[in-house]
């Protein structure tokens, strides 16, 4: 199919289809976002020269939605070439352009006439339900946010600090995509490493030494899973841990300064408890009490792990005194799983070549979800081997948006895996309703000479993780453009993409993908995957404690702090990695090379809480008598959880699916931590 057949498919069912008209070269980028940010304004002038009386939620509220929609799909697909194009000119026009782009958006929440507008239509107590009232409330919440209630020096002075945050949370995430640090190894440093990785194309070198990335999450996750040398282990980890001090650490300091600032001026105590407020989570406190329940549940578990790997450092070293280290612990944490569940997970990528997990994974969803997937021709594509597949609704047969997948890594791009939105869905003033675009991007292993690409079991979790979220946008049914699918309370928006990782873990799921490349009719056997989730259950201490690790970081950054007294983010956050996992090289920066800092600021405990809710609602599946198939608990999701997106508090979203308030019990089982309430 090409663009002009679907855009005529959607119109019979009163949807509109477009792509993004992605832009090819530098001066077309700065073109687009001046273009985007002057027809904003014209529009937003109109908007305010509406007399009160004439106010209606037509032309203040969805008006200022839509053009605030034109202009974020401009700003959208510039981010999106800013972080993958393969043209560091492009990526760089992008940046810049992305820049210009948020200092105008900042700019736009202190405009006295655009507030006094919406202002003067709120005061008209307009009879709004729904969505609408959702709205028109939360828009006025975030004019008390952004500090539109203050004097105006200080409102002035909070949108100076608000926009020189914006640059510098932008050169933050631009210096860690921009990170790259190569690392040479002969063969005997990397005894351990299979084959079929030392021979991806791009490592091993002419002279036969093996070049690898550290800033590469694949590569990082081979030699820590499997290098059998600690030398070589502590080497790659080292490095890995001092990507970005030059150039993050004082920023890091600069933005958590200004952080301090905004929030003190905005009459909060800290940035946590700014951030916090709008969140299901609603307090720092709240949150600090999750984690601290969490950490205190795991310990047992998380000291009970420890010991083991440890016993097998002691066994594999003849050292009696050998402890581990961060640079042991993926290391032994792998080959417990192997020694005590002999799970293998290299032998297990042979169950998992790419293209059948993704097929395999469509056709899944395509029941559970009743929809359909076909790939189509986007036209424009930034790199060879990205692919595009149209999403319809199976019974209907109405379109329902698309997906682009760029899934192999390449130099300059993004090095990790996260779902970027470009086109977001909502009712446009026809009356049609904008089908959704979005782009997972990703990085996995590339495909090698007479064998395809092969994931671990844990990148296909990762797969299914991400095509959550773009389910999460691409079922959406909100109205407006503020709700439309990821659009909903920061810690609730990784609930839909935890959620659809349960079908990675379901035998009869597996079956119809999970197939040995060089055997098709080879399945992973029943007692294979009873060790496999024995396994990913004997290292959940470990893996949660780091989770509860980096979350404590974030809110420990985030906290209440004098600016008069000088303070190291990166010791600071080094304290507490210590305190509460296992101990940082000296001289490590973490924090530098933490992006999750800016875009999930006070908020990365939201994917343990995510986990907490996701395992609360996959009781619903696990009671069934059909189990993962129950394609009727299925369409209950589609419509509960994935289609109103932010338009409902999510609180309701999840008591509409079980029928009950959520509770963390399903959650501590699962991973076989301790209740708060014991010891």
């Amino acid at each position: 199919m090409n663009i002009d057949v679907l855009a005529s498919f959607a119109s019979k069912n009163k949807r509109s289809f477009k792509v993004p008209p992605f832009e090819q070269n530098s001066e077309a980028i700065g073109k687009s976002i001046d273009l985007a940010i002057e027809h904003a304004d014209k529009e937003i002038n109109g908007i305010c020269a509406i007399s009160a009386a004439e106010k209606t939620f037509e032309n203040t509220a969805a008006a200022f939605d839509s053009l605030w929609c034109d202009a974020m799909e401009v700003a959208n697909r510039i981010y999106l070439l800013k972080e993958v194009h393969p043209n560091g000119e492009i990526r760089e026009s992008a940046d810049s352009a992305i820049k210009k782009f948020q200092q105008w958006s900042v700019g736009i929440d202190y405009r006295e006439d655009l507030y006094e507008a919406f202002r003067l239509y709120s005061n008209s107590n307009p009879k709004l339900e729904g969505e609408r009232e959702r709205f028109l409330k939360d828009t006025m919440r975030d004019y008390e946010r952004s500090g539109m209630g203050l004097e105006k020096n200080q409102r002035n002075e909070v949108e100076k600090l608000r926009k020189k945050l914006s640059d510098l949370e932008t050169d933050f995430g631009s210096n860690i995509t921009k990170a790259q640090k190569p690392l040479v190894f002969s063969k005997d440093q990397l005894a351990g490493l299979p084959d079929s990785f030392l021979n991806t194309p791009g490592i091993r070198q002419n002279d036969g030494s093996f070049k690898l990335l550290v800033n590469v999450a694949w590569h990082t996750m081979m030699v820590m899973d499997h290098a059998k040398s600690e030398e070589t282990r502590k080497k790659f980890l080292e490095n890995r841990l001092s990507l970005c001090k030059k150039e993050n650490s004082g920023l890091l300091n600069e933005i958590l300064s200004l952080r301090q600032k905004i929030a003190t001026l905005l009459g909060y105590d800290s940035w946590a408890h700014y951030k916090t407020e709008v969140r299901m989570a609603q307090s720092p406190e709240r949150v600090k009490k999750f984690l601290n329940d969490l950490k205190v549940g795991l310990r047992d578990k998380f000291n009970a792990e420890l010991a083991q790997f440890q016993n097998l450092k002691v066994e594999e070293t003849q050292n009696p005194s050998a402890q581990i280290h961060l640079h042991d612990f993926r290391y032994y944490q792998n080959l417990y799983k192997k020694k005590k569940f002999e799970v293998d997970q290299e032998e297990l990528r042979n169950f998992f070549p790419y293209r059948q997990v993704l097929e395999g994974m469509f056709t899944t969803f395509e029941a559970i979800f009743s929809l359909k997937i076909e790939p189509f021709d986007p036209g424009y594509k930034w790199a060879d081997d990205l692919e595009a597949f149209a999403v319809s609704d199976n019974e209907t047969g109405a379109l329902l948006g698309c997906l682009y997948l760029d899934m192999f890594p390449r130099e300059g791009k993004f090095n990790h895996f996260a779902q970027f939105g470009l086109i977001p869905g909502r009712r446009l003033q026809s009356g049609a309703y904008q089908c959704p675009v979005v782009a997972l991007i990703c990085n996995f292993a590339l495909p090698e000479e007479g064998k395809p690409s092969l994931l671990t079991h844990n990148e296909v979790e990762t797969l299914f993780h991400e095509f959550g979220h773009a389910m999460h946008s691409i079922l959406t049914n909100a109205e407006t453009n503020r709700y439309s699918g990821t659009g909903v309370d920061h810690d609730f928006v990784e609930v839909p993409s935890q959620m659809l990782e349960f079908w990675a873990w379901d035998k009869e799921t597996l079956d119809t993908f999970a197939r040995d490349y060089r055997d098709k009719e080879k399945t992973i056997p029943e007692d294979i995957l009873v060790r496999m989730k024995a396994a990913d259950k004997a290292v959940k201490g470990s893996f949660y404690t780091r989770q509860v690790s980096f979350s404590l970081v974030d809110m420990h950054l985030h906290r209440e702090r004098d600016l008069n007294q000088p303070f190291d983010s990166i010791k600071e956050a080094n304290g507490v990695l210590d305190e509460v996992f296992i101990k940082h090289p000296e001289d490590s920066a973490f924090a530098a090379y933490f992006g999750h800092l800016c875009g999930y600021d006070a908020g990365y405990y939201s994917y343990a809480w995510a986990d907490a809710i996701a395992a609360d609602l996959n009781t619903a599946f696990k009671k069934s008598a059909k189990g993962y198939q129950d394609f009727e608990m299925g369409k209950k999701l589609r419509q509960t959880i994935y289609q109103p997106g932010g338009s409902r508090d999510p609180n309701e979203l999840v008591e509409d699916f079980l029928g009950r308030i959520s509770h963390i019990q399903p959650f501590l089982e699962s991973i076989g931590a301790n209740s708060p309430h014991e010891g």
